[in-house]
């Protein structure tokens, strides 16, 4: 992931203007260490951190139309590159940089040209004949990026806070599928796709098609010029990623470049649940692989770089990032510069431990299509600015637009859990090939785990017992006066909420990160599927363990009685309770 800024109309056009550009954009260098440019035009300024992933030696930034009269400053990696310059067959283009293709096409076609970029991306483009320009961010929010506001009548923008909560009187996040205009003022979205609506999809079950649309998504993303690898966690999704990555990577242009022996990589404290799954994946499929171990006290002392670096103070983020933020660094110190990872699955498919309780196939959907609106503040927050801490490229195939079309268009009574059916039951079973098997049955149909859980689960035990030292009961008695906006309920919360307030104190910056009701990862809106949990102060999918053990007892008991076929039972994981209630562990 490289790093944008810009700052655009600001009335100053300055040395000490530009002096103060350049050290704003240098705090997003970790997010581009190869390269650094900066382009001004009058009192408009691009700034951009590369980490160089797609023609190294000659993609810098910012990049030119022929004429040099469009300036383009991006983030992130377009997939159909090749296929646009085909469309564009009387333009010259400087570079072999995917990202070279933007102002061509806004040459062309104007700025209704997004909704024709395929990948991840936030960019800014500056059109010098008449010093407009636009502003867009991906369908999903893969990306992170901000737009803020300067007393001087300036707009700003940054991949990251860091870059502009010091200079602007106003900021926020910019919403993913959207495009800012200045000649229109405002923002407008330009991802509109049948699901946003949330009306209830009709489309039949097709396996083959969902699996299809996966293995394309996988492949589009093997595009690159570096060495690359993927997460391996163990779980169905990263292993679906993997096995998809292993069974295509040879014969691609990244196999002649680099080998067709897959590199994989874990994290965890000893003896975690994900090492154990990881490696046996790992072997399965033939990978090379790198398994990690963190120590409760490595995560808790690199809290604070995680809370710099990710920009949040949301616990469950935090939990997660942590792992990700230590294992990120562990890669990029091999030479890994992208790796391939298999966030947005539970979203899509009602993955998550709540949706046991989801009452009917449309609170189902509804709750699908909220958790994916949703995700440019959780997970791909986390997956984006965990792994550019440390110039790590993460790429999401599950956010493949194409495939989300697909997924969001089958009848969400298919992704109800229910005898027989478990959680992302027809993900499992696109993939679940007789013939030629992308992984064991048994991790095919492995339980869903928290990431902050399967790293150890005494990880977030540690994490709230360090809490317990630092944050004191009179402290949470005063919290709704220090805290006003949402304000913290644990001392877990509070720790987290006192190192984001030191870094970013503005009230803007607090504004940025959701609250809400919440368990086991849900909105707000689903924690009234079950009363009991609205008492439940613990938003991570412990809240809802439970109710997961139970699911799986009621299929059990209904299996022994002959209502649901035995070798649906046998694909399903056997539980055990360990230590405090509501924990489990896979025996």
């Amino acid at each position: 992931m490289c790093g944008i800024l810009a700052v655009l109309g600001c009335s100053d056009d300055s040395q000490a203007k530009r002096f103060r550009v350049l050290e704003l954009s240098r705090r997003l260098k970790h997010r581009g260490p190869d390269w650094s440019g900066l382009f001004q035009h009058g009192d408009f300024y691009l700034a951009h951190q590369r980490l160089a992933i797609i023609d190294p030696a000659s993609g810098d930034q910012p990049l030119f139309n022929e004429d040099q009269a469009i300036v383009v400053t991006v983030n992130g990696e377009i997939y159909n590159h090749e296929e646009l310059r085909k469309r564009l067959p009387n333009h010259k283009f400087r570079t072999g940089s995917d990202c070279d293709v933007i102002s061509h096409l806004y040459e062309e076609y104007g700025e209704n040209f997004v909704d024709m970029l395929d990948g991840m991306f936030s960019f800014v483009l500056l059109d010098t004949r008449d010093n407009s320009f636009i502003v867009a961010r991906d369908a999903i929010g893969i990306t992170s990026l901000y737009i803020g506001w300067g007393l001087d009548g300036s707009v700003w923008i940054s991949s990251e806070l860091k870059g502009l909560n010091d200079d602007c009187e106003h900021f926020k996040c910019f919403p993913p599928g959207h495009i800012y205009s200045s000649k229109s003022g405002g923002l407008r979205r330009w991802y509109n796709p049948l699901w946003f609506s949330e009306a209830i999809p009709s489309t039949p079950y097709d396996p083959l098609a969902l699996r299809r649309a996966f293995e394309k998504a996988v492949i589009k993303r093997l595009m690159t010029d570096v060495p690359f690898g993927v997460l391996l966690s163990g779980g169905l999704d990263s292993s679906l990623v993997a096995a998809v990555t292993a069974r295509h990577l040879a014969g691609t242009q990244a196999a002649r470049q680099w080998g067709a022996h897959l590199h994989s990589f874990c994290v965890g404290l000893e003896n975690s649940p994900d090492l154990k799954a990881a490696r046996e994946v790992a072997d399965y499929l033939g990978t090379i692989h790198h398994e990690f171990h963190f120590t409760v006290q490595d995560g808790i002392d690199a809290i604070e770089d995680v809370i710099y670096h990710v920009e949040t103070y949301d616990v469950t983020t935090i939990r997660a990032s942590t792992p990700m933020f230590l294992l990120a660094r562990k890669i990029k110190a091999l030479g890994v510069k992208m790796v391939i990872s298999g966030e947005g699955s539970d979203e899509i498919f009602g993955g998550y431990l709540y949706f046991h309780k989801a009452p009917n196939k449309e609170e189902l959907h509804g709750e699908t299509c909220r958790k994916i609106k949703a995700l440019h503040q959780y997970d791909c927050l986390r997956a984006n600015k965990a792994t550019s801490a440390w110039g790590l490229e993460a790429r999401v195939p599950f956010l493949d637009k194409d495939f989300i079309n697909v997924a969001m268009a089958i009848d969400p009574e298919w992704k109800m859990i229910k005898p027989g059916r478990i959680e992302k039951w027809v993900l499992r079973k696109a993939f679940d090939d007789e013939e030629h098997p992308y992984l064991p049955k048994h991790i095919l149909y492995r339980q869903k785990e928290q990431f902050s859980d399967g790293v150890g689960y005494s990880w977030i035990d540690g994490l709230k017992a360090h809490a317990e030292l630092h944050v004191h009961d009179k402290m949470m008695q005063n919290a709704e006066h220090i805290f006003p906006h949402n304000t913290p309920t644990t001392k877990e919360a509070y720790y987290y909420r006192m190192i984001f307030e030191r870094f970013f104190p503005q009230n803007s910056a607090r504004l940025t990160v959701p609250g809400g009701a919440s368990v086991a990862c849900s909105t707000a809106k689903a924690v009234e599927w079950d009363a009991s949990w609205s008492n439940n102060l613990d938003p991570s999918g412990r809240a809802a363990l439970g109710v997961h053990l139970s699911a799986y007892e009621q299929q059990a008991a209904l299996a022994s009685a002959g209502v649901v076929p035995p070798e649906i039972i046998d694909n399903l994981p056997r539980m055990m309770k360990v230590g405090a209630p509501g924990v489990a562990i896979q025996s």
